[in-house]
C-alpha cells in the first residue's frame, strides 16, 4: 500500500469544473470495488446556507504549486472520517444542486511562495442525521479502489451547472431554513481579496465563507461540527488539497510506482433526493460514544483520518520539487530560503546565506503592539562558521592593513554593502544608526550614476552578505598578536577506562590522529601544538620535548592547589617531536595495566589544563575522556544525586542544575583565557551529566556520551566522533555581537557560550557545528521601506593564530499587516528557538509550566492568524497558515521530547545530555531530530540509487513486508517486518529467515549484492550528512527492541503520555476557539 500517493491527474480543461470541499475514498491495497460514499475530511465544510453561483462564471486556470494532501485510504469495510459522534454523519445522495468553480483568486505573496487560486468554501445549514441512520448506512458501505481507467467511483460530484450540491447532510426543504427553490437560489459570495479582506456579500444571506487566501491556508473541521455527508457515487468532483483548497489535483508522487487508483469523473447527474431526516440535532449535544458501546464494525472508525491532515513529508517534498533545481540567490531584501530539508545552492549578492543565518520571519511587524499581537518569535538562529558545499566559496579574506576594517564611528557597524555612499563618495551613512561618517582618504572611490561606487564588485564587503576582514593589533588581547592554539588530550586512567579497553583505543588512534589536526588553507603542517596528561585520583603531565629519547612522567598529586609541573617540553609540534610521542601513546596502557584505582577528579584536570594554556599564552582546546562520577577528595566533587522521584515535581528543575558553583567558576576563567573544553564520557552509570557539562557548555565545547561503553559496538561510532572533532575548524577565542538598525535590539541569546555582558557572546571556541540563537525586540518603530538590518560580527583566532573578523549582513522586510508576517515565516527556525526556549526554561521552572507556556503560545499565534488574516468562517474550522501548517506536528515532537516529557527508560543523564546538545543545534539538526526520517528501503526499484522517499513518522505507515530505516539525527535504526521476502533477508543479513537475523546487531555484513550494497552505501550518506555519528541497530517487528524505535515513531500516542498527531490538533483547535471566544 503506497502511503503517500497522490490525487489524480488534472482535468481536461473543457468540462465544467466543480469545486467542492472533500475527498475520495481510495481501496485498501489498491483493490477494485464497488463504489463507496465518500467522508467528508477534516477539512470539511460547515454548516451554512445551500446557495447556487451565478451561471456562466468562467473557470480559472489550474492553479500551479498547491501541495495535495495524501488521499485518504481506509481498511477493507473500515471507513476513516472526522473525530466526531457517530451521529453526525449522513449518508446517500445529495440534492439536485451543484456549484461551478469560481475565478481564481488574486496572487499574494513574496514571488517564490507556493500560489494557490482557492475557492470560497460554500456552507449549507440543514440538521444532521441521527445514530440509528448512520448505523445501518455504514454496515452496508463498501470501500471503492477503482484504478485509473475504471468507471466513476466515490467522490464529491455535482450534477448539470444550474444546481448545487448539498453539503451539511440537509435534505431539499429540511431543517428551519429550508432549501432554495432553484429559480431563487442566491449567487455565490466570489471572494477575491487581500487575507483579512472581508469576502464581498452578493445579494446573498449570511455566508461565512471558509476561502483562505493564497499562499496562506490549510482548513480543517474541528470535531465540534458535523462533517460533509457521503456523496453518491454518481458525483463527481475534487478531492481536497493540501493547502486547504479544492482544485484540480496533481500527478503521481515522485518514486512512486503508480498514480492514486480513483478516477475523477465530470459530468455525472446527481442521485434523487433523500426523505427528511426525523428531527434537527445540535452536533455538540451528541455524546461520543464510549468504544466498548459501538457495534462491532465501528469501534476502529471514530478517528480523523491522518492523510487529511497537514503532512511533513508532503510539505518537505514539494520545497524540494519547487526550489531544489535553482540556485537561491541572496540579492533581494527579505526573501524566505527553501527548507532545511531542501538540497539547494546559494549566490551570495549581499545578505548572508540561510547556511549562516536563519529567521524565523523574513518580514518584521513595524510595531511592537503588531508583534506582541501576533506573539511570532522574532529569533535569528546563526551559525558563524558553518561549513558550506564545495560549490560554494567561502567568504573571502578582505586586508586593509594597519588601518583595519572601516567602521561607523557611532554605533561601530563594519562596512557592508546595506551603507550608502554620498557626497560623491566622499563620505557614507551608516544604515544601522544612519551616522554620516567621512571616508578615509585611501578608501576614496567616485559614484557612478546610480549612486554605488565603482569598484562595489571588487570589495566583498561592498558586494556580498559574508566576508572576513583581517583584524589589526587593536583587536588582539593586551595589544599583541595570539599564539598558534595548543590541543591538550587529558585521558582518565582509572579502572572502568582500562577495563573497557578505552585507553588502548585511544592510544592506539591518537597515533595517527595527530596527522589531520585542523590547518590553514595551504599549509604543509598544522600550526597547533599538543600537550598528554593522564589522571584518576592525581594527575600525571608528561614532557614529550623532542629531544628526549623517552617521554618523562610528572605527577601531581595535591589536586585541591593544581599548578603545572613543566612549561618547555608539554606543549610541543606533532612532526617535532613524533617519536617521542608514539613512544608516549605505546606506554600510557602499559604503565596503567594494573590500575585497581576507581576514583576520579574532574575540575582540577581542567583546571590544569587551563593553567597550561595560560603558561604558554595561547588559546586552545582541552579534549577529557571521561568514565565516572567524580567522587575523589578534591575541588568539583559530586555525589549521586540522581532521584527519579523528584520527575512531574515543582523539585524537577533540580535535575538540570549543577550541583556546585565551582564548574561555573572555573567555567568563567577557562572563557578569559580562551581554553574550549570537548568532553567525551564513557559512563556505567550516573555520572551527573548536568554538572559535568557545565564548562563545556559555556566555553563553547562539545559533550559526546556513549552509556555502558564497549569497544567491539562502540568503537566505530566513537572514533569516528573522535575524529570528526579534532579536524573540524574551530575559532578560539571568539566574541560575536549583534548589531540591529534602529528599531529593533537583540534581547535574549541560546546556546553554548558565556556572557559577561547583555552584547557580546564570548566564546573560548567556536567550531563550524556551534549555533547561536538570538531573539530580538523592538524598541521603536520600524519603516516599510528601509526594513531591518543585523549584522553579526565574531572576532576570533583561527587554527594558525590569526585574528580575523567574520562578518554576515542579513537584511529583512517590515509590514504593517499581519498577513505579511504570517506568509513569510519559517516554522523549522521557529521550533529551532521555541525548543531552545523550553530547554532552558526547565532549568527554572516545573516542566508542566514550561509546556503550557509552549502550547499557549502556539495557540496564540496561529488564533491572531485566524482572527485577522483568514477569511471569516465558522469557529468549527481549524485554519493554519501556509507557512505554519506544520507548527502543530513539530511543536507536538518537542513536548513529547525526552526532556519535556520523559519516559521510564530515559535517565536523568540522558535528558540533561540532549538539553546541553539541543542547546546549539542549527535549525536542520533540530529539524530531523524532533521529526525522525522514516525512509522505506524495499519499495523503490534497486536499481535506483537516489534517496528513497520518506513516509509520515507513525506506525501506521509501517508494512510487515517492508524494511525501513529511521534517522534522527543521533540514532539509526533498521526495522524489519516480520513478512518481509526471504530473498530479501539473505541479501542484507546474510541468514536465510527472519527468526535467525539477529536483533540489536550494529552493523549490516558487507555482501556483493545490489541490495546489500544499496542499503549501506545510503546509510553512509546519512551518517555523513549529519554532524555526529548515527550509530546502527536493527530492530525486529514483534522484538523487545521495538519499542524503543516505537519512541521515535512521533505521529503516534508516546508511552510516556505524549498526544498523537491528530490528538494534539485536536488539542490546538480547542484552545484556539478559547482564545477567539
Amino acid at each position: 500500500m503506497n502511503v503517500n500517493q497522490s490525487a489524480p491527474p488534472v482535468p481536461p480543461f473543457g468540462q465544467n469544473q466543480p469545486i467542492y470541499p472533500g475527498y475520495h475514498q481510495s481501496g485498501y491495497g489498491g483493490q477494485p470495488g464497488p463504489a463507496a460514499p465518500a467522508y467528508g475530511a477534516y477539512n470539511g465544510p460547515l454548516p451554512g446556507y445551500q446557495q447556487t453561483p451565478p451561471q456562466g462564471v468562467p473557470r480559472a486556470p489550474p492553479s500551479s504549486g498547491a501541495p495535495p494532501a495524501s488521499t485518504a485510504q481506509a481498511p477493507c469495510g473500515q471507513t476513516t472520517y472526522g473525530q466526531f459522534g457517530q451521529g453526525d454523519i449522513q449518508n446517500g445522495p445529495s440534492s439536485t444542486a451543484q456549484m461551478q468553480r469560481v475565478p481564481g483568486s488574486q496572487q499574494f505573496g513574496s514571488p517564490l511562495a507556493p500560489q494557490v487560486n482557492q475557492p470560497a468554501v460554500l456552507q449549507p445549514y440543514g440538521p444532521p442525521p441521527t445514530s440509528p441512520q448512520v448505523t445501518a448506512q455504514l454496515a452496508g458501505m463498501q470501500i471503492s479502489g477503482a484504478v485509473s481507467q475504471a468507471p466513476p467511483s466515490s467522490g464529491l460530484g455535482y450534477g448539470s451547472p444550474t444546481s448545487l450540491a448539498s453539503a451539511s447532510g440537509s435534505f431539499p426543504n429540511s431543517g428551519p431554513y429550508g432549501s432554495y427553490p432553484q429559480s431563487q437560489a442566491p449567487p455565490v459570495s466570489q471572494t477575491q481579496g487581500h487575507p483579512g479582506v472581508q469576502p464581498p456579500q452578493r445579494s446573498a444571506p449570511p455566508l461565512a465563507s471558509s476561502f483562505t487566501p493564497p499562499a496562506s491556508g490549510t482548513q480543517m473541521t474541528g470535531p465540534s461540527v458535523p462533517p460533509p455527508p457521503m456523496h453518491s457515487p454518481q458525483q463527481p468532483g475534487y478531492q481536497l488539497q493540501q493547502n486547504g483548497s479544492f482544485g484540480p489535483a496533481r500527478g503521481p508522487q515522485p518514486n512512486y510506482e503508480s498514480p492514486y487508483p480513483v478516477t475523477p469523473t465530470f459530468g455525472s447527474q446527481p442521485g434523487p433526493p433523500q426523505p427528511l431526516p426525523p428531527k434537527r440535532l445540535d452536533p455538540d449535544a451528541i455524546p461520543s460514544p464510549q468504544l466498548n458501546e459501538l457495534p462491532p464494525q465501528q469501534k476502529t472508525r471514530h478517528r480523523i483520518d491522518p492523510d487529511a491532515i497537514p503532512s511533513p513529508i508532503q510539505v518537505i517534498e514539494d520545497d524540494r520539487n519547487n526550489r531544489g533545481s535553482e540556485p537561491f540567490v541572496t540579492g533581494v531584501r527579505g526573501q524566505v530560503p527553501p527548507l532545511v530539508t531542501t538540497n539547494f545552492l546559494v549566490k551570495d549578492q549581499g545578505n548572508a546565506s540561510p547556511r549562516y543565518i536563519r529567521c524565523t520571519s523574513y518580514n518584521i511587524p513595524c510595531t511592537s503592539d503588531m508583534a506582541k499581537q501576533a506573539q511570532v518569535p522574532l529569533a535569528a538562529v546563526i551559525k558563524p562558521l558553518a561549513r558550506l558545499p564545495l560549490e560554494e566559496a567561502s567568504p573571502y579574506v578582505v586586508d586593509h592593513g594597519e588601518s583595519g576594517p572601516l567602521r561607523c564611528n557611532r554605533c561601530k557597524a563594519y562596512m557592508c554593502p546595506l551603507m550608502t555612499f554620498i557626497e560623491g563618495g566622499r563620505r557614507f551613512q551608516c544604515s544601522f544608526c544612519s551616522c554620516i561618517n567621512d571616508v578615509p582618504p585611501q578608501y576614496f572611490q567616485h559614484l557612478d550614476h546610480t549612486g554605488k561606487r565603482v569598484d562595489a564588485y571588487d570589495r566583498p564587503e561592498l558586494s556580498l552578505g559574508s566576508y572576513e576582514f583581517l583584524a589589526t593589533v587593536d583587536y588582539c588581547k593586551n595589544n599583541k598578536f595570539p599564539s598558534p592554539p595548543a590541543f591538550i588530550f587529558m585521558i582518565d586512567v582509572s579502572y572502568n577506562a582500562i577495563r573497557t579497553g578505552l585507553v588502548r583505543l585511544l592510544c592506539e588512534e591518537l597515533k595517527s590522529l595527530l596527522d589531520y589536526l585542523p590547518r590553514e588553507g595551504g599549509a604543509e603542517e598544522s600550526a597547533i601544538r599538543v600537550g598528554f596528561v593522564t589522571y584518576n585520583k592525581v594527575l600525571h603531565f608528561y614532557n614529550v620535548k623532542s629531544s628526549l629519547a623517552q617521554p618523562q612522567m610528572m605527577v601531581v598529586s595535591d589536586v585541591a592547589d593544581m599548578f603545572v609541573p613543566l612549561l618547555d617540553g608539554f606543549l610541543v609540534n606533532v612532526n617535532e617531536s613524533r617519536g617521542v610521542i608514539t613512544s608516549l601513546l605505546d606506554q600510557i596502557p602499559e604503565m596503567f595495566a594494573d590500575t585497581r584505582e576507581t576514583e576520579t577528579v574532574f575540575a582540577p584536570v581542567i583546571q590544569a589544563g587551563m593553567e597550561a594554556l595560560k603558561a604558554a599564552e595561547c588559546a586552545g582546546k582541552l579534549f577529557l575522556f571521561h568514565t565516572s562520577l567524580p567522587i575523589a577528595e578534591a575541588p568539583g566533587k559530586l555525589k549521586n544525586r540522581d532521584d527519579r522521584k523528584l520527575i512531574n515535581t515543582d523539585k524537577e528543575k533540580t535535575l538540570f542544575q549543577p550541583q556546585t558553583g565551582t564548574y561555573q567558576t572555573l567555567a568563567k576563567d577557562c572563557v578569559t583565557q580562551g581554553c574550549c573544553v570537548d568532553l567525551f564520557l564513557f559512563p556505567n552509570q550516573y555520572v551527573d551529566v548536568a554538572t559535568l557539562s557545565v564548562v563545556p557548555q559555556l566555553t563553547g565545547g562539545s559533550v559526546y556520551k556513549y552509556a555502558c561503553f564497549q569497544v567491539e559496538n562502540d568503537q566505530e561510532r566513537f572514533l569516528s566522533d573522535l575524529r570528526r572533532d579534532v579536524q573540524k575548524v574551530v575559532g578560539f577565542d571568539a566574541v560575536m555581537r549583534v548589531r540591529t538598525s534602529t528599531g529593533i535590539r537583540a534581547v535574549d541569546f541560546f546556546g553554548a557560550f558565556y556572557m559577561s555582558n547583555t552584547t557580546d557572546v564570548e566564546l573560548a571556541g567556536l567550531d563550524e557545528d556551534k549555533t547561536v540563537t538570538v531573539e530580538f525586540k523592538h524598541d521603536d518603530r520600524l519603516n516599510e521601506e528601509s526594513g531591518a538590518l543585523l549584522q553579526c560580527a565574531l572576532l576570533y583566532t583561527s587554527c594558525a593564530g590569526q585574528r580575523r573578523l567574520r562578518i554576515h549582513n542579513l537584511a529583512l522586510n517590515c509590514c504593517t499587516q499581519l498577513a505579511d508576517l504570517y506568509r513569510n515565516c519559517e516554522t523549522d527556525t521557529l521550533i529551532n528557538y521555541m525548543a531552545k526556549f523550553a530547554y532552558r526554561g526547565v532549568l527554572n521552572s516545573p516542566v508542566k509550566t514550561v509546556r503550557d507556556t509552549l502550547i499557549t503560545q502556539c495557540a496564540q499565534i496561529l488564533a491572531c492568524y485566524r482572527k485577522n488574516c483568514a477569511s471569516p468562517s465558522s469557529a468549527g474550522q481549524l485554519i493554519l497558515p501556509e507557512c505554519m501548517k506544520l507548527l502543530p506536528v513539530y511543536l507536538n515532537c518537542v513536548l513529547k521530547s525526552d526532556v519535556l516529557q520523559p519516559g521510564a527508560e530515559v535517565t536523568t543523564d540522558d535528558r540533561a545530555y540532549v538539553r546541553q546538545l539541543v542547546s546549539s543545534m542549527d535549525v536542520a539538526e533540530t529539524n530531523v531530530f524532533f521529526y525522525p526520517r522514516l525512509l522505506p528501503l524495499t519499495k523503490s526499484p534497486i536499481d535506483n540509487t537516489t534517496e528513497p522517499p520518506a513516509v509520515r513518522a507513525s506506525e501506521e505507515r509501517l508494512s510487515s513486508g517492508d524494511i525501513y530505516l529511521l534517522e534522527n539525527g543521533l540514532n539509526l535504526f533498521v526495522w524489519v517486518g516480520a513478512s518481509v521476502q526471504q530473498g530479501v533477508v539473505q541479501s542484507l543479513f546474510n541468514v536465510s529467515s527472519f527468526s535467525q537475523i539477529t536483533s540489536g546487531l550494529s552493523v549490516l555484513p558487507v555482501l556483493d549484492n545490489p541490495l546489500s550494497k544499496k542499503v549501506r552505501s545510503l546509510i553512509d550518506s546519512l551518517r555523513a550528512q549529519r554532524m555526529r555519528y548515527m550509530k546502527l541497530i536493527v530492530v525486529k517487528q514483534e522484538d523487545k527492541l521495538e519499542m524503543l524505535f516505537k519512541h521515535f515513531l512521533v505521529e503516534d500516542k508516546s508511552l510516556s503520555g505524549g498526544a498523537s498527531y491528530v490528538d494534539f490538533l485536536c488539542h490546538m483547535h480547542k484552545e484556539i476557539r478559547q482564545l477567539l471566544s
